[in-house]
């Protein structure tokens, strides 16, 4: 049986002795905010461990191209691969490309679409998305007082995360103390912050009447807040939602904007996949899902967070 524990997994990568190793590692994009705390949480410690080096390469959002660089690292002999899927659903022909040539691999930040059927030399470093939806759901359920009109922005439709997200929402909304709330428009604007302040734009110019915004990340929710304020919204008032508790996210919390968001931690995940990585190089048994926990951040509890993303 499988064990998806993440304590469990911690003690047997801590345990893992320091090592000469260089690591590849394929990024779905740079421009994006979370992913930069991710990408620098990685290169950070990395350099806290002698003789570890990362060569991290910019996907831009191209399955395609991460392919190729998947296939470039192999190729340059590298110790051990890092990839933060551009698509979830792509995961089955990166992992067939690392097993064949024996190359310890590690997903980080996405869940891939084949994690059950990963081998002895492959793992994920990974937040449980249920945690995530669901924590800003409920929070949101219980600001509203378990009913009212809710706009729910998704993130990128190939990203299993953007499914989980959405679907936590529509379970939250299912459950008796919450069946008083209604989804009455939803849609993508792909992690982007413009896209999720364009979308707002467009329901606000249709007349859309919503009692809170659900967002599936923290960038498309600042988004939709901006697009709230040029529409002449009380945004001090209104109820949005995301998913990160990035640096921006919590300033907007701070300024009465932002009232729910879900800490994600990307510095973690970035020291873990690392760690990872490094054990699976040193012939080490690793969790095939290694989690790291997520945690809901409201005003009440925000100073906490301020300083971890």
């Amino acid at each position: 049986m499988k064990r998806y524990v993440y304590a469990l997994a911690v003690a047997t990568i801590l345990s893992t002795p320091a090592m000469a190793a260089k690591i590849g590692v394929s990024m779905d994009k740079f421009d994006d905010n979370f992913l930069t705390v991710l990408r620098n949480g990685m290169s950070d410690y990395a350099k806290t461990v002698p003789g570890v080096s990362l060569q991290i390469e910019d996907a831009k959002d191209d399955v395609s191209k991460q392919l190729s660089q998947v296939q470039n690292f192999i190729a340059n002999k590298v110790d051990a691969i890092i990839v933060n899927p551009v698509d979830t659903s792509a995961t089955p022909a990166i992992t067939k490309l690392a097993a064949e040539a024996g190359v310890p691999l590690v997903y980080v930040n996405r869940l891939p679409a084949d994690l059950d059927q990963l081998g002895p030399k492959a793992s994920a470093v990974v937040s449980d998305e249920k945690e995530s939806g669901t924590y800003e759901a409920q929070q949101i359920c219980k600001l509203l007082g378990g009913k009212g009109d809710i706009l729910v922005i998704e993130g990128q439709l190939s990203n299993q995360a953007a499914v989980q997200r959405t679907k936590d929402v529509h379970e939250v909304i299912a459950t008796p103390e919450c069946s008083g709330i209604k989804i009455v428009a939803e849609q993508t604007a792909n992690w982007d912050r413009t896209q999720g302040q364009n979308l707002m734009t467009n329901w606000l110019s249709k007349g859309m009447k919503f009692d809170a915004v659900v967002s599936n990340n923290d960038e498309m929710a600042i988004g939709a807040i901006q697009a709230m304020k040029a529409a002449g919204v009380d945004t001090k008032k209104a109820i949005v939602g995301g998913v990160d508790a990035t640096q921006d996210a919590l300033a907007s919390m701070k300024a009465g904007d932002l009232k729910v968001t879900v800490f994600q931690n990307a510095a973690g995940q970035g020291k873990g996949a690392v760690d990872t990585a490094l054990a699976l190089a040193s012939g080490k048994t690793v969790d095939k899902w290694v989690k790291i926990p997520f945690e809901l951040v409201t005003p009440d509890n925000l100073d906490k967070y301020a300083k971890k993303n």
